[in-house]
């Protein structure tokens, strides 16, 4: 009689799961949500920098070229993309939607980036 009330009680006990192992899991479960998600967000971060590099290299390039078909002048994103220096289906703005930046002088052209937080002169400025 006795071996019946066991088999019973071990019977009854794997048929559910309580309410604690479940919370455990849920537990569990959002912990490694919450890691995944501080992971994604360092590699977007990293991902729009190097976005907005790539296309300040771009603008870089056919300021270069536009420059040399208008000597003494230093040409604005719209001026590349009207005279065909500059595809308008490439990235003509930073990661952010930002406008980037260009500044022609003696040593070349340098584009720049607003970078993350819209305003050009502090550390997060990104230069192409």
């Amino acid at each position: 009689m006795e071996k019946k009330l066991l088999k019973g009680r071990r019977k009854k006990r794997l048929e559910g799961m309580t309410l604690v192992e479940i919370m455990v899991v849920v537990i569990i479960m959002t912990l490694i949500a919450s890691a995944v998600g501080v992971a994604v967000f360092q590699q977007k971060k990293k991902a729009d920098v190097k976005d907005t590099k790539m296309g300040a290299a771009a603008v870089s390039s056919a300021c270069t070229l536009w420059i040399s078909e208008h000597a003494g002048q230093c040409p604005s994103v719209q001026q590349l993309m009207d005279d065909g220096d500059l595809d308008a289906h490439k990235r003509t703005k930073d990661a952010w939607d930002h406008d980037f930046t260009i500044e022609c002088n003696d040593d070349g052209v340098t584009v720049k980036s607003a970078g993350p937080d819209g305003q050009m002169g502090t550390e997060d400025d990104i230069s192409g």
